[in-house]
């Protein structure tokens, strides 16, 4: 046991006064385990509690009593392991049968030391059979026992993840261990690698992690097609990102945002600048990145977005080296839409200088720009009613032949358009 004087006692989730409930709800023998206690040990705080406790017998039933005196959510998560999670306003808890007769059995079966460490709230003490408390300070990520990583070969890669949240580093050992199992984690569901993968290309601290998995032969099976120039790529997206919020913050805001009609469904850390990192992981090959994805589980929106990437990453370079027409830039804004950060920030990591590019997220971020944002000077009632003409997809070209014609310049009101509609249809020109 290590006493709590030995440690911060600003941690909030070690002081049982600012749980959601009373202590005097759990038996004296129940423990708080995990992370939780990992993050309150390295004074990281959330506004969001999210409390685990292991108990030696009734968890679920505790966690039903508790529930239903505050009036709380309740779920049972895992009926055959005894599972429960009892939700709050600003916490959630859960609450888990002892894996083993004693504590110290059911810290031996979980990943790494640093997650091993037990906090007695009856005492407030720290149990740390492991020495995970030693870890924390030497800041590194050590396993329990390989048999324990084979268990679950999810924390494989959850290794590099952890590491990359808490700017940590691997033990030798570990690593070692781990390039030697990692065939194993073909066998995992896609959704949880998806989940592991997202978090090392959302964060620029899991840049390092992610080319170090790669190194260590983690995304053998899921991303067959990354390769040491892919890794750079995304370095260099990550400069690029820090380049754009100095010289274009708006755009640069744009990246951490997602589709708006998606965004209150679409996932925490879905991105564009997650999107343009995934270009640079799967095959240049449209239909096989497109497969991998899949594979991933990845959703039809972001999988439809990158690409998008892959079919459009060569508009910057063409501008770049030749410049585009006007023609060209409104057909190349109407295909891209609004993956347009992610592509930016891709053909700069490709390598594209900012400054010969700059035109065209110039246009981007002005909202009145007729070639980037075009505006419909006339609809498709008004072509009807006053061409007196049918509803047909004769409609549908002339206003796209409008729409061209605004972005080139030839036409800037609703009159001219329209005279130049009749125009075209009196000569059979559309």
């Amino acid at each position: 046991m290590i006493s709590l004087q030995q440690v911060s006692k600003s941690a909030s989730v070690l002081s049982p006064e600012t749980w959601p409930f009373s202590v005097n709800w759990l038996p004296s023998d129940a423990y708080l385990v995990g992370g939780n206690v990992r993050d309150a040990l390295l004074e990281r705080h959330a506004d969001y509690l999210d409390l685990d406790f292991v108990l030696p017998h009734h968890a679920v039933e505790t966690a039903k009593a508790i529930a239903k005196h505050y009036r709380a959510g309740f779920v049972v998560l895992d009926a055959e392991r005894q599972i429960a999670r009892v939700v709050f306003h600003q916490a959630t808890a859960d609450f888990a049968q002892q894996v083993g007769e004693t504590i110290d059995a059911d810290l031996k079966q979980r990943d790494f030391t640093v997650n091993a460490i037990a906090y007695h709230p009856a005492s407030q003490t720290l149990f740390d059979p492991l020495h995970g408390y030693a870890d924390l300070q030497q800041r590194q990520i050590r396993m329990i026992a390989p048999c324990n990583l084979q268990d679950d070969p999810l924390r494989l890669l959850r290794a590099y993840r952890q590491a990359a949240q808490l700017g940590f580093w691997l033990d030798a050992d570990t690593r070692q261990t781990i390039q030697g199992l990692t065939p194993l984690l073909q066998h995992i569901a896609a959704e949880r690698v998806q989940s592991e993968l997202n978090y090392l290309l959302s964060a620029p601290s899991g840049t390092a992690f992610l080319t170090m998995a790669w190194q260590d032969g983690l995304f053998r099976h899921w991303l067959s097609h990354a390769t040491a120039a892919s890794m750079d790529c995304i370095a260099q997206i990550d400069r690029a990102a820090i380049a754009l919020d100095e010289h274009y913050p708006a755009l640069a805001a744009e990246l951490t945002t997602w589709m708006r009609d998606q965004q209150h469904a679409s996932g925490v850390g879905r991105s564009w600048l997650r999107i343009a990192k995934l270009a640079c992981l799967v095959s240049s090959v449209p239909a096989q990145a497109e497969a991998e994805l899949w594979q991933l589980k990845y959703s039809r929106a972001e999988v439809q977005s990158v690409v998008t990437a892959l079919n459009h990453s060569h508009v910057f370079a063409d501008f770049a080296e030749r410049g585009l027409s006007a023609r060209e830039q409104y057909y190349a804004f109407r295909h891209i839409g609004a993956a347009l950060p992610a592509l930016v920030v891709l053909a700069l990591g490709q390598g594209v200088a900012l400054g010969a590019i700059a035109p065209l997220i110039e246009r981007f971020l002005d909202p009145q720009d007729a070639i980037a944002h075009p505006v419909p000077l006339v609809s498709g009632r008004d072509l009807i009613q006053h061409l007196q003409i049918r509803p047909s997809p004769r409609i549908g070209q002339l206003l796209e032949a409008i729409q061209l014609a605004h972005a080139e310049g030839q036409l800037h009101t609703a009159s001219e358009a329209m005279a130049w509609a009749r125009s075209l249809v009196e000569n059979n020109l559309a």
